[in-house]
């Protein structure tokens, strides 16, 4: 029997739909931030935290700005904790440290670890290669710095840094991943990917299946591989489209996929290939969610959204040991 669409998702599509929001595709990139932030932010609610620092480097082609968040029991020099590079979801063009704000906390409180939400530079702006060289230089950075020039009382564990993200979010951590393999480091220990974008293809059943009415479209991801690359032709590039890519010698991973999401299949097709290159794999399902429900912390009626957090939590405190 095939899985039913969680009712707290139909609820939000019923919603959206009564209250006329257009899809992303046929809004401007200005217009589509506004309609992201005001799905993702929350009015009335942040979940606390121990600290919340913003900071900047410098990086290779300018100013990075990151967001360091502490567990609310804080790590301590004598027991330092794991740390995640967190970088947004946003189908590279939209999102940014506010919407993913309560996923950030949410994280760091539930699996122990210190989370460092990267504010990469946005497409069409700077297309691809540009945020995820932003990325890689973030993630460079906390591994010979995890002080972050805040102090030793952070307590990051430097041979404990993990990558992780959503959506376009996973497939830039997917791309740090294959640098810091190429590049010869920094070592990494985990790949957290949720529902990830996987390649500049649209081929798969799940984006027939899914390609109109639960909340990303067909439609939506192709306008948004438009606004990301600058050609047709960056999309064949392996660090664009890790599925074209050789995956030997990666990290272990945790893929989150979900079954109403054009992007399903592409998450399952990674998690293949990388358990056929040797490399461990933890797959998360939630049949009947939509891309984008991690974003929904905010309403407490999302209990899937919390569940989520809970089981990506486990996956980064079962494989540090803490």
């Amino acid at each position: 029997m095939a899985t039913e669409l969680h009712p707290q998702a139909e609820e939000l599509l019923h919603r959206l739909s009564a209250d006329g929001v257009p899809p992303l595709y046929r809004q401007s990139v200005a217009d589509a931030r506004e309609t992201f932030l005001d799905l993702t932010v929350p009015s009335d609610h942040s979940e606390p935290i121990g600290r919340v620092t913003d900071v900047e480097i410098e990086g290779p082609n300018g100013t990075i700005a990151m967001r360091v968040y502490e567990p609310e029991d804080g790590g301590t020099v004598e027991e330092p904790r794991p740390a995640l590079l967190f970088f947004h979801g946003g189908g590279w063009a939209l999102g940014d440290l506010e919407t993913h704000d309560i996923a950030a906390r949410a994280l760091a409180n539930a699996a122990g670890c210190v989370v460092v939400s990267v504010d990469y530079r946005r497409a069409p702006e700077a297309p691809f290669p540009a945020p995820l060289e932003d990325c890689y230089a973030a993630t460079a950075w906390l591994a010979d710095d995890p002080d972050l020039e805040l102090g030793e009382d952070v307590g990051i564990d430097a041979e404990w840094i993990a990558v992780g993200g959503d959506s376009a979010g996973g497939t830039l951590a997917t791309g740090v991943a294959l640098l810091a393999r190429d590049r010869g480091g920094p070592e990494l220990v985990r790949q957290l990917l949720v529902y990830p974008a996987m390649d500049h293809s649209f081929d798969t059943d799940s984006y027939t299946e899914n390609a109109n009415g639960y909340f990303l479209t067909r439609s939506d991801m192709e306008w948004l591989w438009d606004e990301y690359l600058e050609t047709d032709l960056d999309g064949r590039h392996p660090y664009a489209s890790p599925l074209r890519a050789d995956l030997a010698d990666l990290p272990p991973a945790t893929v989150l996929t979900c079954g109403f999401d054009p992007l399903r299949d592409e998450g399952r097709a990674y998690a293949d290939r990388l358990e056929a290159a040797g490399v461990p794999v933890n797959r998360l399902e939630y049949p009947d969610m939509i891309h984008g429900f991690l974003t929904m912390l905010a309403d407490p009626e999302w209990e899937r959204a919390r569940e989520a957090v809970s089981d990506l939590a486990s996956d980064l405190e079962t494989a540090s040991g803490k």
